[in-house]
Order: C-alpha cells, then sequence, then structure tokens
C-alpha cells in the first residue's frame, strides 16, 4: 500500500521552501527582471491566510502577471513581489516586511511564512507587484501555548461545489467579527466535469475547465476558479483558515492507490493524477505542509493556548480502498486494513494522550460516530456474524467513512479511553448533512457503556444534500428518514439531512457548542441565513441541546 504523494514535473514540489523574506528572498526577488504587464487586475485572485501559530501564520496570493498568463497557462515571466505585515489597516507601522518571487513554476503564486509575531494579536497583510497593491487582508496569530484562554470561536465548514450553488455559507461567516479562524474540512474544489455532479437540474453555475480535471494544469485552473468567487475572496481575507483535503481535492472516494472516479485506460497513472492534484492544492492554499522526497505529509496540529488543540488528519493519502457493499462487509472489521496508516495513527494517539490542554479537537473528513443498520452485540451474535458476513459494528451505511475501518476506530477509541483523555472533540465534513453524536466505546451499549468523546458535523456549503436527491419538499421526507436513523443509531442525537450552511464552534472551559447556521437557498447568490440547532457537550460529559446561539 501506498503511503506517500507523488508530485510530478521537473521540480517536485516537496524541493520548494516557503520564502520567509529577509536577505535571501531579497536577493533572489531582486535578481528578477519585473516585466511590463497588460491592463488588468495584478490580484484577481485575491489574498489568504492560513495555519495560524502563536508566533506566526502563512500568507498567500497569486500575481497575474500578464493577461495571458492565466492559471494552469504555463506562461508568463517571473516577477519581484513585495510583502508586508502590519498592526494596523493603513500600513502606517509595518512590522515585517520581504521579497519573494512569483514564477511560472509555481503558478505564480506566493506563499510566505512570516515568523517571529506576537501571540493572540490581528495584523493586516497585503502584496505589491507591478506598483500595484493587492486587497489587504487581515490575519491573527494564535494564543501563546502558556496562555489561559477563556473562549475561542471557529468558523466549521466543508464540500463547497462550484456547479451546486452560490457560496453564501462564505459570505455569511465573512460578515463576522468574532472569529478566530476557519477549519475547512475538506472538499474545498470538485473534480467533476460541466454538467457531471448530480444532485440539482442544471448547474448553478459552470466549471471551467469543462472536462474533468486530471492534470496539473487542470487543477491549477479548478482552484484558480474557485478564487474569484466574491464569497470566499472576502472570507479569505478576513479569517485565516486551516485546512485539510477530503477526496475531491483529488476524485470521488479517493484512496492510496485509486479512486471511485478515476480510470486508468482513460485517465492515466494514478499516482501521477493525485501528485498534480496535491502540488496545487499546496500551490493554491494557505496551509503548511512538511515534506521528504516526494512525500507531502499535510496531517498536522496546532496549539490555541491552554484551551484546545487541533489535530488535522488526511484520511485519503494513506486509506485501503473502500470495501464492495453486501460481498466487502467481512473486510471492515478486518485489522489489517487502514483508513490512517500506522504512522498517522500512531501520530494522532500520542497527540490526543499528551495534549496540554482542555479540549483536544480533531479535524476529521470523514464521519466517525458508528452508523450501522442495527448496531449488533458482539457477544451473542458472533454466529450470525460469521455466517452471513455481517461486521460485528452492523451493517455499515457508508463505508467511506470510518465505518468501513472499524479496526482503526477500535485502535484510536480504546487508546483514548485507556489513557483516560477527556474532551474529545471530532469536527467533522463531508455527507452534506448535520449531525451531533457520542462516540461510544460500543454503541450496542449506548447510553449505558463509556464513551470516548463527541463529533459534531456540519453540513455542505453548496454540495447536494438528502433533500435536493429525493426531490421532495423541505422538512417531509427527510424528516422520517432523520428519526429513523436516531432510532437506530441512539448515540446521534441531532440529524438533519436537507439544509446546506456551516457551523460555529465556540469553545470555553466549560463547554464545546457548536451552532448550525443555514442558507435559505444555494441557488440564490444574496440568500439569506438562519440558525437551525446548538447543541455543546459540558467538559467531562456528553452531547446535549441548547436553546439557541451563543452571544
Amino acid at each position: 500500500m501506498a503511503e506517500n504523494v507523488v508530485v510530478p514535473d521537473s521540480e517536485p514540489f516537496a524541493r520548494r521552501t516557503l520564502l520567509k523574506g529577509g536577505a535571501a528572498a531579497t536577493v533572489a526577488a531582486f535578481a528578477v527582471a519585473t516585466p511590463a504587464r497588460a491592463e488588468g487586475p495584478v490580484f484577481r485572485h485575491g489574498v489568504a491566510s492560513g495555519d495560524p501559530l502563536a508566533n506566526g501564520v502563512i500568507i498567500w496570493t497569486r500575481v497575474t502577471v500578464s493577461d495571458d498568463a492565466t492559471p494552469g497557462s504555463g506562461v508568463g515571466a517571473s516577477a519581484a513581489v513585495r510583502w508586508e505585515l502590519a498592526g494596523d489597516e493603513r500600513f502606517a507601522s509595518v512590522i515585517a516586511s520581504g521579497m519573494a518571487t512569483a514564477t511560472v513554476d509555481y503558478d505564480h503564486t506566493v506563499k510566505i511564512e512570516v515568523t517571529d509575531l506576537q501571540p493572540g494579536s490581528a495584523y493586516f497583510y497585503r502584496f505589491t507587484a507591478f506598483g500595484v497593491h493587492s486587497p489587504v487582508g487581515r490575519t491573527r496569530t494564535a494564543p501563546a501555548t502558556s496562555a489561559a484562554v477563556d473562549r475561542l470561536r471557529f468558523g466549521v465548514v466543508s464540500c463547497s461545489n462550484w456547479e451546486a450553488g452560490y457560496f453564501g455559507a462564505y459570505r455569511h461567516l465573512a460578515d463576522r467579527t468574532d472569529l478566530d479562524a476557519i477549519v475547512h474540512l475538506g472538499d474545498y474544489i470538485y473534480e467533476y466535469g460541466r454538467g457531471k455532479y448530480s444532485g440539482r437540474s442544471g448547474a448553478v453555475r459552470p466549471h471551467e475547465p469543462a472536462d474533468e480535471i486530471v492534470t496539473l494544469a487542470d487543477y491549477r485552473i479548478r482552484h484558480a476558479q474557485y478564487k474569484t468567487d466574491p464569497d470566499l475572496l472576502a472570507l479569505h481575507a478576513r479569517v485565516p483558515f486551516i485546512c485539510t483535503w477530503d477526496d475531491h481535492e483529488f476524485a470521488d472516494n479517493a484512496w492510496s492507490g485509486g479512486a471511485n472516479n478515476h480510470d486508468p485506460a482513460t485517465e492515466g497513472d494514478w499516482q501521477r493524477r493525485r501528485g498534480a492534484a496535491a502540488r496545487a492544492y499546496l500551490e493554491w492554499m494557505p496551509v503548511r505542509a512538511s515534506s521528504s522526497g516526494s512525500d507531502v505529509q499535510i496531517y498536522r496540529r496546532l496549539r490555541f493556548g491552554d484551551l484546545a488543540e487541533l489535530s488535522m488528519l488526511d484520511l485519503r493519502s494513506y486509506r485501503d480502498q473502500e470495501v464492495e457493499p453486501v460481498a466487502g462487509w467481512r473486510e471492515v472489521d478486518n485489522p489489517a486494513r487502514t483508513i490512517t496508516g500506522k504512522a498517522q495513527m500512531d501520530w494522532l494517539t500520542a497527540g490526543l494522550a499528551s495534549a496540554p490542554v482542555q479540549w483536544k479537537l480533531v479535524g476529521n473528513s470523514v464521519m466517525i460516530a458508528p452508523l450501522v443498520f442495527p448496531p449488533l452485540e458482539p457477544a451473542t451474535t458472533e454466529a450470525i456474524t460469521t455466517m452471513v458476513g455481517v461486521p460485528r459494528s452492523g451493517v455499515p451505511a457508508n463505508a467511506d467513512q470510518w465505518d468501513g475501518y472499524t479496526a482503526d476506530r477500535r485502535t484510536l477509541f480504546q487508546s483514548i479511553a485507556d489513557q483516560q483523555v477527556r474532551d474529545v472533540v471530532f469536527l467533522t465534513g463531508d455527507v452534506h448533512s448535520s449531525w451531533a453524536a457520542d462516540l461510544p466505546v460500543d454503541p450496542a451499549d449506548y447510553p449505558g457503556g463509556p464513551t470516548v468523546g463527541a463529533e459534531f458535523v456540519v453540513p455542505s456549503v453548496t454540495s447536494s444534500s438528502l433533500g435536493e436527491l429525493l426531490k421532495a419538499p423541505p422538512r417531509t421526507v427527510a424528516v422520517s428518514v432523520e428519526e429513523s436513523v436516531k432510532g437506530l443509531n441512539r448515540h446521534l442525537r441531532y440529524v438533519e439531512m436537507e439544509s446546506h450552511g456551516y457551523g460555529v464552534l465556540e469553545l470555553t472551559p466549560a463547554q464545546a457548542q457548536m451552532d448550525w447556521f443555514y442558507v435559505t437557498d444555494v441557488a440564490d447568490p444574496d440568500s439569506g441565513v438562519r440558525h437551525g440547532a446548538s447543541f455543546a457537550v459540558r467538559s467531562g460529559g456528553r452531547v446535549e441541546p441548547r436553546p439557541g446561539p451563543v452571544a
């Protein structure tokens, strides 16, 4: 089983070092003869920041060096770019600055890791090229690791398909002034060709390029298109992002050796396609990744004072192939199968056990709460399980989730229980619906048995929900499905399968509360928003409803 991402082309992405400013970057930048350029916006893809640390943050932009140097074109001269970071929006007092070079090798993107900043502080940043300033971005560093933090708020999002609707969820998050960061749990882009995404009659707006994306140029063009959305541009400029990828940044139901939506006969070698997708992602996203040779590691951990630590997982690069329905059900319990890979599992369990913070958050791209029909008690059903092939945990509703990799889930849950790790909260996307769940060690013994944490699942920004697939009036057929699911899985405290929107997670020493907000209509670029539900888990407790969102 491959446990790496192969990055193709003449110079592997892994060799690239994030520019840090200072003398070396300045010399390199001034060595570039900045060409004259045609009329047109220089910074048409905006600015972004991400992965805030106590003493630093990544800032990002893309420079259009000439009108023909479009994303993925592979043309365009290099250009000198100045970056500045200040404590005020007018840049009266610049705190840090430097020079970088936008080159065709990296699609003229510029990604700077700014260091030596003050913890828990707001900053403004901008870029300058061809005598033109970029839009001003606002970012914020994390609190000092030793700081006593009494509150954190994160916007939580996933699954934003361009063709399925407008990004109103991003617009409403950008209107807030109380967020420390945005946690994006994957499917930031979608790979499908124009009109190929199901769930809605006709695309709200067409994808570019028109065909399914396969090459490095394709993935660059698609990333660039998403970064022309005005609501996404506004949110990136307002708040730092903390992101991981799921499958659609590559192809549907991706695993270490392929994907459901990849045909080697017509689309070529999977590792080359995956490498191209990973390279474009790291070029176009303000994420911090480590690399060695051709391996790219995106799972990482961010600390927020003494209140929280966030472990962002990669659940696509190392996983085994999803089992086949019915015929493969026996295999979901196979201890040789993995969703995390051994190295990542060891990293995760050790980090949760040793985290010197109250809330241990896990950025988790696919649902970990058991969702089965029905859960079976192993001690009394072993004969049935052996005879007919029903997994000991029950028939999985979706084997692409942790339900298809139950040995890894048991390992993780048992580690949390054995190490007596408290206050673990998984933040999840992927399933285009909203869920609040306790995480039982044995779902058949809930609520009497022990639990190891909670899970909050946020809906899609736009991607099709159950209501759209059923083509039924809102809050009719879906309601009965939701109630049936909760009836068979008693640890599920909230299920809403229709609405699109986002979550806002507030952490305090007393509790972790998720507020769900739903947009009125993803086909309306000016859609309003409403509060949907609120659930919380008290420190040391289980999931409970709340009457409304936090103030």
